[in-house]
């Protein structure tokens, strides 16, 4: 690939900067890229390119791109900084996250910042550099979320690397929190835990551009429940309806 062609294709997820819009909502199930194109009108399929799958599409009357990173923040900071290296200013990641109370499955879990435990995110800032949500687009999804009907919260993420080293240990069937994170949660007051957000959040201010992450909660920390499918499902409809309305909101304002 020329330093031309580069310029102009993002070398992972394979956009060229015609095929994105103004603003971004990063997914990690590849399948949902298919699943909010129907919320979108003149889709356009990116060719996917090393499982990263990514559509383009238009939303009142603004075009936006929703990209799927997989799991885990080394991925999801790539595919923001590609889709950053294109053009687009404004992220969002939708998906789930473990419940905390406050919140209870079901519940929408926005992400006013979030604590870095993650390995990622020293790459684009040292330790002390803080993990926050871009203030104007919380600010809309607040004001979105509070039409919605659904109950909420904002807070503090915590997000970690190792899903099985520290979040969850495997025993058997029988899946336990792991002792720091119950710390974490206690002690700081976390609302619900990821593998992303906090990467994401602290690539975002380095790049100078807006993100924040919206989720479902979907595991109680607790007891190990888990949301039913059917549920998730009417679930994941609203929160692509939520997310499209404030990308596209935001994108008309740039």
């Amino acid at each position: 690939m020329t330093e031309k062609e580069q310029t102009n294709r993002a070398w992972y997820i394979g956009a060229k900067r015609e095929e994105v819009g103004k603003a971004a909502i990063l997914v990690g199930d590849p399948a949902r890229i298919a699943r909010i194109a129907e919320h979108l009108t003149d889709v356009h399929f990116v060719p996917e390119n090393r499982g990263l799958k990514t559509v383009t599409g238009t939303r009142a009357g603004q075009r936006v791109t929703v990209s799927a990173f997989g799991m885990g923040a080394p991925i999801a900071t790539i595919v923001l900084h590609e889709l950053h290296a294109l053009g687009i200013s404004t992220f969002l990641r939708i998906g789930t996250a473990m419940a905390v109370r406050p919140a209870r499955l079901g519940d929408f879990v926005l992400a006013d910042g979030a604590l870095r435990a993650d390995g990622t995110s020293n790459t684009y800032a040292p330790l002390g550099f803080p993990a926050i949500a871009d203030f104007e687009l919380n600010t809309a999804l607040r004001n979105r979320l509070t039409t919605s009907g659904r109950p909420w919260h904002a807070g503090i993420y915590g997000t970690y690397d190792g899903f099985y080293t520290e979040m969850f240990g495997l025993s058997g069937e029988r899946r336990e929190m792991i002792g720091k994170l119950k710390d974490d949660i206690q002690r700081l007051g976390l609302i619900g835990t990821d593998m992303e957000t906090s990467a994401l959040l602290t690539a975002a201010r380095i790049l100078r551009v807006r993100a924040s992450t919206l989720c479902v909660a979907t595991v109680d920390a607790e007891t190990q429940a888990k949301i039913g499918d059917d549920e998730m499902a009417v679930l994941e409809r609203e929160m692509f309806e939520i997310a499209l309305d404030v990308c596209a909101s935001l994108a008309a304002r740039a």
